[in-house]
């Protein structure tokens, strides 16, 4: 007599089905809320060079100054003209601040671009607090056609706490539009394809 404790017990198929498209679709929701989330860490953080986002102003000006450098780029393919008011301000760290960037379309069609953005070096990031910035948000523009779009800003005034920031002098606010698809940057290799996410390029 076969004893029972020692027979193998039988699965459920359809549990186990079950378990398996939960897992499966356990991890894909993962994957998709790693983008936002590593996006809101940079952010917070100032890692990768990403700037810091804020709402109001530093609250504090030191005798401090910085410059901070403007730096305007185009992907191939998108035709337009893309340029800073200033190419290089000196600003009070903790002042807030006001720059304009002028985009204009000299292609003979619609086109509809999106920017992604930049600092340098990466460890001023953490201390580039923009207020207001045009970066992530699609413009269309018509031949011929320009708008201007300001980035508000101010440098933190706890970098004169960290020593190890204390021969940085210059900051390098860096743009490069792209063209858009679906609210993402995206390039166009020399044969004008467009190829994958731009994503946010470093420099």
């Amino acid at each position: 007599m076969t004893d029972p404790v020692l027979q193998p017990r039988k699965g459920n198929p359809a549990r186990t089905a079950l378990i398996c498209t939960g897992i499966a679709f356990g991890m894909l929701g993962a994957s998709f809320a790693a983008v936002p989330l590593y996006d809101l860490f940079c952010k917070v953080t100032g890692f990768g060079g990403t700037p810091m986002t804020g709402t109001a102003g530093a609250g504090r000006i030191l005798d401090r100054t910085m410059s901070v450098r403007f730096d305007a780029n185009v992907a191939p393919g998108l035709g337009w003209k893309f340029e800073a008011e200033s190419p290089e301000i000196k600003v009070q760290v903790g002042a807030t601040q006001t720059v304009f960037y002028k985009m204009t379309n000299r292609s003979d069609r619609t086109v509809t671009g999106i920017a992604t953005y930049n600092i340098a070096p990466e460890k001023g990031a953490a201390y580039f607090v923009k207020i207001q910035c045009f970066c992530f948000t699609e413009h269309t523009l018509k031949p011929g056609e320009s708008f201007e779009a300001p980035v508000v800003f101010y440098i933190d005034p706890e970098i004169a706490d960290n020593r190890e920031l204390d021969g940085v002098h210059a900051i390098t606010l860096s743009y490069t539009y792209f063209a858009s698809k679906s609210g993402q940057p995206v390039a166009e290799d020399k044969a004008g394809s467009v190829k994958g996410d731009a994503g946010n390029p470093k420099l």
